[in-house]
């Protein structure tokens, strides 16, 4: 095999379409606006009402920025969020599985009424997209899919099976979808943060004890900033992890190791 040399175009994403699932809000705002500064337009189906501040990011970088408000859990909007992602912005490069809930409850009190809303939208949603951008980049030999997983997905979940449960799941379908699109050219993988520093975290953070706990178990010594995700994230959409397939990338601060 001849070996050609490295090339920082490996890493951009110049003229890709991307679907990132809760793109306007969140960690999913921070890898809306990684891909569009690769070179990407990002369609992004979310139920949060968009304020215009992730248009106004993607703007800044040049590329296309569409919003659909959209319940992600019903039957039929993921197929719905794809086919109008290709009629808007000319077709599907990458996936992004974002959108994600985490409700909290003790063991006792954590029933159906809180498992089956998240199963519907860390998991079967995650499933559906996967299923119908797939639809569209067998046939086209090539594409991306990326699902964010967590630490979760690894460790216990104390007062939140579901979140535990579906993050492993995430993991389990991420290894399932490579090796079968694998042939096809498409690379699916997952990405695992740790403990970040957003809107979900801020009751952990403002409580000394907690937030100390965090920290004395993360040897970066921080919480992590969700532009932390952004090169990775750009890395598993890009050329250049174009032999990556079924892997899920912790990036944690190194957490896990302690």
């Amino acid at each position: 095999m001849e070996i050609t040399e490295f090339a920082p175009s490996f890493f951009s994403l110049a003229g890709k379409r991307a679907i990132v699932t809760g793109g306007n809000t969140g960690l999913g705002r921070a890898f809306t606006v990684a891909l569009a500064a690769a070179g990407a337009d990002v369609f992004a189906p979310g139920l949060a009402p968009d304020d215009g501040t992730t248009e106004r990011l993607v703007s800044a970088h040049g590329r296309r920025f569409v919003f659909a408000q959209a319940d992600i859990t019903v039957s039929g909007t993921p197929a719905r969020m794809v086919d109008a992602c290709v009629a808007e912005l000319g077709g599907l490069d990458i996936l992004v599985n974002s959108a994600g809930i985490c409700l909290l409850d003790d063991v006792l009190a954590f029933d159906r009424s809180k498992w089956d809303p998240m199963v519907a939208v860390n998991l079967t949603a995650a499933f559906d997209f996967a299923h119908e951008a797939a639809r569209v980049m067998v046939p086209q030999g090539s594409g991306k899919i990326v699902s964010i997983a967590s630490l979760f997905s690894f460790l216990g979940g104390r007062q939140s099976p579901a979140y535990a449960a579906t993050k492993a799941g995430i993991v389990g379908l991420t290894k399932a979808y490579a090796d079968e699109l694998g042939a096809h050219g498409i690379q699916v993988n997952a990405l695992a943060p740790g403990y970040f520093a957003t809107a979900i975290t801020e009751a952990t953070r403002s409580d000394p004890a907690a937030d100390r706990r965090i920290i004395d178990h993360t040897p970066a010594d921080r919480w992590g900033d969700p532009a932390d995700l952004m090169g990775p994230l750009v890395f598993l959409c890009s050329r250049a992890s174009d032999y990556v397939n079924g892997h899920t990338l912790t990036v944690d601060g190194g957490y896990l190791v302690r």
